[in-house]
């Protein structure tokens, strides 16, 4: 199996490039209903509630692929599992910084929240930066780490939730979206790194999850969830099943073989996701089991159809200015953090015009490229996040 196809880059820097879109759209007003979050007690689903689904199923896609690069390196079974365990860790802790710096106490000034966010992300990029030497002008990268860590130490000592009336510490009010990734991540890396290349195994486990997702809405269940809601994991185990896919039938001579095969796991998908609506309805909120299935489906279509482009055509030089995003998809995320506090102002004195309707729509599409710009330029000075 090969490291990596062109397409799980590019399909990661487009679902980049859209969630930096959708989730700059809380600025406007006025504008399609169909772009934005469906509210949870409404059956159905618009394109943000459609994003998050699709880069779970990219998180899965790249796992078989990280597991077989590592073994062909040498690394063991334990290995594997020790670097599972610190990535998970790192994207739990970074979720749980961040649901809590949506928390603060209300009479906290505006100045200390934005302080407190920036020193967030910069201690982890102190933590978590890609390093290409062990030395950054003469200090070792371990110093630079250490007080990322003591600054993260800092901010958690500091931090003020809740009420005045009844102050809270900090708390994993929902995990975030990093910390959902991760106990996902964690799930089914581990059943990867247990079933291996085979697919009988994949599938069982592929059903077995989205069982579980159903099994959250009977009432003998009891809303129980295991971690976090099994809709993560069974949109993280799609992705699994799309590789594993690709690695049984990607030496055969026919090009168009694998991504017609993504086609039938995609139907059955859509097929169980519409059948099943009438009973709990489509609501990304509530995770139903059928907005899990339909958007697992819209996934595996999505990457069946970019594949084509990308790795049987090889038609790829119109995604070059969004492929920062797709290497860097951590750094990209975090980056609107930073960047928000310095163009607020600006945002608070532009006229009404640009902040509504289609004219409001490109306002936050050119703020999505500026944010993938950024990411490339961090690139070019060794600033990649790599967990």
């Amino acid at each position: 199996m090969k490291t990596r196809i062109v397409s799980i880059d590019i399909f990661r820097a487009l679902t980049m490039l859209l969630m930096i879109f959708v989730n700059d759209l809380w600025t406007l007003q006025d504008i399609p209903q169909w772009l934005e979050h469906t509210a949870s007690d409404e059956d159905g689903m618009g394109l943000a509630d459609v994003v998050f689904p699709m880069f779970l199923f990219i998180v899965g896609l790249s796992i078989p692929f990280a597991q077989k690069a590592r073994i062909k390196k040498g690394d063991t079974r334990a290995k594997i599992l020790a670097h599972i365990l610190l990535r998970t860790l790192a994207l739990v802790v970074m979720g749980f910084f961040m649901v809590n710096s949506e928390n603060f106490r209300s009479d906290m000034p505006q100045g200390a929240r934005t302080a407190w966010e920036v020193l967030m992300i910069l201690s982890f990029l102190l933590i978590w930066n890609r390093y290409e030497r062990k030395k950054i002008s003469g200090m070792p990268v371990w110093v630079l780490q250490v007080t990322g860590m003591l600054i993260l130490a800092l901010l958690a000592l500091f931090y003020k939730g809740g009420s005045p009336e009844e102050p809270e510490w900090m708390s994993p009010h929902w995990w975030g979206i990093l910390g959902l990734i991760g106990w996902a991540y964690l799930i089914c890396a581990v059943l990867y790194l247990l079933a291996g290349n085979r697919p009988w195994l994949i599938i069982l486990f592929w059903i077995a999850l989205h069982a579980l997702n159903a099994g959250e809405f009977l009432p003998v269940a009891g809303r129980f969830r295991f971690i976090v809601s099994a809709s993560n994991y069974a949109l993280v185990m799609s992705g699994v099943l799309a590789a594993v896919i690709y690695s049984r039938f990607k030496s055969t001579d026919g090009k168009f073989l694998f991504p017609a095969l993504l086609l039938i796991p995609a139907a059955v998908s859509l097929v169980y996701g519409f059948w099943f609506r009438p009973l709990w309805g489509i609501s990304k909120i509530l995770a139903t089991p059928s907005w899990t299935a339909i958007c697992a489906g819209i996934s595996f279509t999505s990457f069946a159809v970019i594949y084509v482009f990308a790795d049987v055509y090889r038609v790829t030089r119109w995604a070059n200015v969004i492929m920062p995003a797709g290497r860097s998809a951590l750094t990209c995320y975090l980056l609107p953090t930073l960047v928000y506090p310095v163009l607020w102002p600006l945002q608070q004195i532009l006229p009404q015009y640009f902040l509504e309707g289609w004219v409001g729509l490109i306002k936050s599409l050119i703020f999505a490229l500026l944010i993938i710009g950024l990411t490339g330029l961090l690139e070019r000075i060794n600033i990649r996040l790599k967990i």
